[in-house]
């Protein structure tokens, strides 16, 4: 195993082996059964409510724009 010179890496390649160690453990995980059977259930919940339309979705500028009027407001 490599030892990684982290104090030496440059912010954007720190970003992208952080990347590259996500996918990989999310990868493993599902290949091992690690993710919970219920959490599967709910993502392909979600995933079947937005592509049949029973889902609606906000921009981000109109998340923004709420979030700031609720901040506002207290």
């Amino acid at each position: 195993m490599q030892t990684l010179q982290l104090n030496q890496m440059p912010i954007s390649e720190k970003f992208l082996m952080m990347e590259r160690l996500w996918e990989d453990l999310s990868q493993e995980a599902s290949n091992n059964g690690f993710t919970p059977k219920w959490h599967v259930e709910v993502l392909n919940e979600r995933e079947r409510r937005a592509k049949s339309g029973e889902s609606s979705f906000s921009s981000l500028s109109d998340v923004k724009n709420r979030l700031q009027t609720f901040v506002d407001k207290y």
